[in-house]
C-alpha cells in the first residue's frame, strides 16, 4: 500500500511539472525567433523532461529510502529553483490570459448577434511579447537568489541581538547573556570550513551561558563526527546545555532493528558529552550568581504533527512557583499549546525546530515566510501574559540545501530586569 501511494505521488508531481513546463512555455514560444522556433522547442521540451524525471526519481528515491541524503538534496535544491522561477513567471501570463480572456469576451458580447456575427467571430489576442520578456526578468530575480541561498546564503551566518526585560529577574542576572544554536543538522554540511567560521562567530559571543535546543543531526549520531572539535570551542561561564530535536531520535531512518536504532540513541547521547554539553531529559537546573539563582529547564521533544515525548511536569520537579524558570523546548509550537498559559509562570522558552523554512523575506517593515502557515510563532521573539518565546532561525538547513532571505542564525539574548 506504501509503495502503490508513493508511485500515485510520483504521477501526481510529474503531472504538475508538466504543466509548469506547458505553462511556461506558452511565454518561451513568443520569445523564440521565426529560424529557430523548432530547434528551440525541441531543446525546451528535452531539458524540461530530462530535469522532470530526474526530480521525479529523486523524490521515488526519498520515499524508497524515508531520509534525504546530500545527493537528494542536489535534486531539491533544482526543483525549488525552477518551481519558484516558474511560478513567477506563471503570475505574469495568468494575468495576461485574464486580461486576453476578458478583451475577447467584450469583444464577442459588443459584435451583437447579427447575421454577420457567425461570419466575423471575436478574435482572442495574440500572447505579447513585453509582457513574457517582463515575467522572464523579473523571474530572474528569485532564480538569483535561489542560487546565492545554495551556493553561499546558507552559510552567511548572522549574530541577533535580543534584549527581553523583565520585572521578576534576580538582580543578579540584570545584564546575564545566553547564545543560543538551534538546528545544527550535522549530516546537510560539505563545507567544514564554513561550519568552523559559524561555530567560532558563536564562541566569540563570551555569553554567560550557551544553549543548544536541538536537531543535532538529521539521522544518525556518526554524523556530528567531524564538527565535535568545532563545537566543542563554545564555552560559557556558567554551562553548556542542550535538549533533543525531532531528528535526533532517528526516526527518519531505517535500521536493521529496534537495537540498532537504540545503539544510535545513546551513541547522540554521548556526543553532547564531548561536545561538553549537559543534555537536559525532561530536567532542570540552577543556575546561580552571587548567591541569587535561576532555573533551567529542558525538555525532550514535544510537538504538534511530530513526537511528542517531552514532559513538562517532569521538567519542573522541585521548582518553585516563584523561580525565575527559562525553558529549553525544540519546537515552538510547545510554547503555544502548554506553555504560556502554564499555572507556573514560564518567563522565557527558547526553541527552534522551523528553520523559517530556509526561505522568506524579512525587513523591519514587513516578514514573511511558508512557515507562517504552519506555525504562529515561526521566528523571533513572541510574548503572551509575560510569558516570552524566542525562536532561533536555525544554523544549519535539511531537505533544501539553501537558505534564501532567512539566513543561519546566533542567537545572543540579554536578559534585564525592568
Amino acid at each position: 500500500m506504501k509503495k502503490v501511494g508513493g508511485i500515485v505521488f510520483i504521477l501526481i508531481l510529474l503531472a504538475v511539472l508538466f504543466f509548469l513546463n506547458w505553462y511556461v512555455y506558452q511565454g518561451v514560444k513568443t520569445l523564440l525567433p521565426e529560424a529557430y522556433f523548432s530547434k528551440g522547442k525541441i531543446t525546451y521540451w528535452v531539458l524540461a523532461g530530462g530535469i522532470s524525471l530526474w526530480i521525479g526519481l529523486t523524490f521515488f528515491i526519498i520515499l524508497q529510502e524515508g531520509k534525504i541524503s546530500t545527493t537528494s538534496q542536489k535534486s531539491l535544491n533544482l526543483f525549488l529553483t525552477i518551481a519558484v522561477t516558474q511560478l513567477t513567471i506563471i503570475v505574469f501570463l495568468f494575468g495576461e490570459d485574464i486580461y486576453r480572456t476578458v478583451s475577447a469576451a467584450i469583444s464577442y458580447f459588443s459584435s451583437g448577434f447579427s447575421s454577420s456575427h457567425a461570419e466575423s467571430p471575436a478574435v482572442y489576442p495574440d500572447r505579447r511579447k513585453f509582457v513574457s520578456q517582463m515575467a522572464f526578468a523579473v523571474a530572474a530575480i528569485p532564480f538569483t537568489a535561489f542560487v546565492y541561498g545554495i551556493l553561499k546564503g546558507k552559510y552567511d551566518f548572522r549574530t541577533i541581538r535580543k534584549t527581553i526585560y523583565f520585572k521578576d529577574l534576580p538582580e543578579a542576572f540584570d545584564g546575564f547573556t545566553i547564545t543560543q544554536l538551534s538546528d545544527i543538522h550535522a549530516g546537510s554540511f560539505t563545507d567544514m570550513e564554513a561550519v568552523k567560521r559559524g561555530a567560532e562567530l558563536a564562541a566569540s559571543q563570551n555569553s554567560d551561558l550557551f544553549v543548544f535546543t536541538g536537531d543535532l543531526v538529521n539521522h544518525k549520531a556518526d554524523e556530528i563526527e567531524p564538527m565535535l572539535e568545532a563545537f566543542s570551542q563554545i564555552k560559557a561561564p556558567y554551562g553548556q546545555y542542550s535538549i533533543l530535536g525531532n531528528h535526533d531520535y532517528g526516526d527518519y531512518s531505517s535500521w536493521p532493528s529496534p537495537e540498532a536504532k537504540k545503539a544510535n540513541f545513546e551513541h547522540l547521547k554521548e556526543q553532547h558529552q564531548k561536545l561538553g554539553y549537559d543534555l537536559l531529559l525532561d530536567e532542570n537546573r540552577i543556575i546561580e550568581k552571587e548567591g541569587q539563582k535561576i532555573r533551567l529547564m529542558g525538555v525532550e521533544n514535544w510537538g504538534v504533527g511530530f513526537q511528542s515525548k517531552g514532559d513538562l511536569e517532569k521538567s519542573l520537579v522541585g521548582v518553585a512557583d516563584e523561580e525565575f524558570k527559562i525553558l529549553l523546548s525544540h519546537d515552538p509550537s510547545h510554547w503555544d499549546k502548554q506553555v504560556k498559559r502554564h499555572p507556573k509562570k514560564i518567563h522565557l522558552t527558547l526553541s527552534g525546530h522551523t528553520h523559517g523554512m530556509q526561505f522568506g523575506i524579512e525587513t523591519p517593515l514587513f516578514r514573511w515566510s511558508p512557515a507562517q502557515y504552519r506555525y504562529p510563532n515561526w521566528a523571533g521573539l513572541a510574548e503572551f501574559a509575560g510569558n516570552h518565546l524566542y525562536v532561533n532561525r536555525g544554523f544549519g538547513f535539511h531537505a533544501f540545501s539553501g537558505r534564501v532571505g532567512i539566513w543561519p542564525e546566533i542567537t545572543v539574548i540579554e536578559l534585564r530586569k525592568g
